[in-house]
């Protein structure tokens, strides 16, 4: 965030320098009248007004184009804030949801949003303006001191209006925004189970649900608004109220001779363009407050923005894996998923993940990808630290089926091309290592099927060969499988083992996550977990060994 403050001060400073020409030159119309009132109307002279004509209609269009200048310069700077702010946010959005993918929230780029809708509104420019309140009072003050001293009473009484206005609604308002983000993230996250709620008939309760979260956020709408309403209908009354008294007040200064008929007009205008912005700022309250929770989010996320500073380029690994005394405890989560788990792979070597559900072998899994980050020890990949490696620079040397396959909107050659520029050699390849090609072909387009949102319009086993047809896509040195074939009848698995075969042969590092004998018999070596921890590990062989006796040892004990 402070680099990108650092790029914004300049635009910042600009629209300060011209704010402050613009408001100077707001003080020409004031001028105009009073020199009218005071010397062109008691001399009678035409040269003078229309040199006075002149001279104030020159200012007025230097101030439009200052103003036309500001206000590009203003929609510039929103502009530029979305642009350099919107690639990190994702990134960090991205990462934040691969590290836990039940907590999913996208209020980032919301929030760049909220951002850039301050610095394309009129309340940036009032609070530039917001200053020469002082200036507009000190101005009048010189006029008469009686009008300094109404003048700023007034402007007291608007600012305190505003401050008023803060301190009553921030709260509200924040808590709206958080209802409105709960409320729509429940009918998100519920939509994705539209299957269960259609067969089980769920439908109506879920509507009940939302309703009662749309009728808490109502009452907070209606609390706010009300409010709202309230305070910009109070600052328009005290608007009109001031600027009618200080009218009275400068009539009277008028008949008592102590103020010309020109000071009280002048004072009139002065006053009006000095109460602006502070009634700008209380009726744009609402951006306001957005923005400054947005801002303050987003420098909670900035956290997770990848440094800037450039790195060093790893060569091409060759597959060596080495775990080094790896834990990892969920956040929110006293007990840890992995406990101490040390193993090292050869480049090459394929290693079958076995262990009873909840035993941690999805979490290994995504740790040896690096999705996720131990909370303990080390996985390194090469020997390099794999939570040091850019994710930019790493992701093309890895592949990964994850249990729950994901693909993405556009075509099937598309999805195997990792959303790069589909490059149509590299993409058959893919589906020929991975022995999906003859299944490709089969659909309705070949490798231009679309397969709709989230792979909608593919059969789950499809969409778990094309997947796998991703993940070996530019031939990467490390491949991580998890229960890659849970959805797969008998010829697609024939096909994974032949796949998976093929990488052994390839000197590719593979790991799977399995409970399939048919994928087992293409490992080099076994792990067992449970619990959380390795129960065995070793060579296959030895290892299936090993199971069967204690099986055995088993079935003897029941039968005696």
């Amino acid at each position: 965030m402070s680099s990108l403050w650092t790029l914004l001060r300049p635009l910042m400073v600009s629209i300060a320098v011209f704010s402050f020409a613009i408001n100077l030159l707001f003080l020409a119309p004031a001028f105009f009248s009073l020199q009218v009132f005071d010397r062109v109307i008691s001399t009678s002279s035409r040269e003078t007004l229309l040199v006075l004509l002149l001279g104030t209609g020159i200012a007025l269009f230097i101030l439009m184009l200052l103003d036309y200048v500001r206000t590009r310069l203003q929609n510039l700077l929103g502009t530029l804030l979305d642009e350099q702010l919107s690639p990190p946010v994702v990134h960090a959005i991205v990462e934040r949801a691969a590290r836990a993918p039940g907590s999913t929230r996208t209020e980032g780029i919301r929030d760049v949003a909220a951002l850039r809708a301050m610095f394309s509104a009129n309340a940036l420019i009032a609070l530039f303006d917001a200053p020469w309140v002082v200036v507009y009072v000190a101005v009048i003050w010189v006029f008469h001191p009686f009008l300094g001293l109404g003048a700023m009473l007034a402007s007291t009484v608007m600012v305190i209006l505003a401050w008023l206005n803060d301190r009553l609604s921030s709260r509200l308002l924040e808590q709206l925004q958080k209802e409105g983000r709960r409320a729509s993230q429940y009918v998100e996250n519920s939509l994705r189970n539209a299957e269960i709620l259609q067969a089980l008939g769920m439908t109506q309760r879920l509507l009940g649900r939302w309703r009662r979260l749309q009728n808490q956020i109502g009452i907070a709408q209606h609390r706010v608004g009300r409010r709202t309403v309230a305070f910009l209908a109070l600052t328009k009354f005290a608007r009109q109220a001031i600027q009618i008294l200080m009218l009275a007040l400068g009539a009277w200064l008028v008949i008592t001779q102590q103020a010309s008929p020109g000071i009280m007009i002048a004072t009139s205008i002065l006053l009006g363009k000095a109460l602006q912005p502070v009634e700008q700022l209380v009726g744009s309250w609402r951006v306001l407050v957005e923005a400054r929770a947005a801002y303050r989010r987003l420098a909670e996320l900035s956290k997770d923005f990848a440094s800037d500073e450039p790195r060093l380029a790893l060569p091409r690994p060759q597959g060596h894996i080495a775990a080094e005394n790896v834990s990892f405890r969920p956040a929110g989560m006293e007990t840890p998923v992995l406990s101490n788990v040390g193993f090292q792979l050869a480049p090459g070597e394929a290693l079958a993940i076995l262990g009873p559900s909840a035993a941690g072998k999805s979490t290994l899994a995504r740790l040896i990808t690096g999705v996720w980050i131990p909370s303990a020890g080390r996985v390194r990949l090469d020997g390099a630290d794999l939570a040091h490696w850019p994710r930019a620079a790493l992701g093309p040397h890895i592949g990964y089926v994850p249990q729950d396959v994901e693909l993405f909107d556009g075509t099937v050659a598309e999805n195997i091309a990792r959303l790069d520029e589909v490059d149509s050699k590299a993409v058959v390849d893919a589906a020929m290592r991975a022995h999906a090609h003859e299944l490709i072909l089969t659909l309705p387009q070949g490798y231009d099927t679309p397969v709709g949102e989230h792979g909608s319009r593919l059969s789950p086993g499809q969409r778990q060969r094309i997947a796998f047809a991703r993940a070996v896509y530019g031939n990467p040195q490390l491949v991580v499988l998890d229960e890659p074939n849970s959805n797969l009848d008998a010829a697609g698995e024939a096909a994974l083992a032949a796949a998976m075969g093929g990488l052994r042969k390839a000197g590719v590092t593979t790991v799977v996550v399995t409970h399939r004998p048919s994928l087992i018999a293409h490992v080099d070596k076994i792990m067992v977990l449970g619990a959380g921890r390795i129960q065995q590990f070793g060579p296959a062989s030895e290892v299936l060994r090993e199971m069967q006796r204690q099986a055995q040892a088993m079935a003897d004990r029941k039968a005696a």
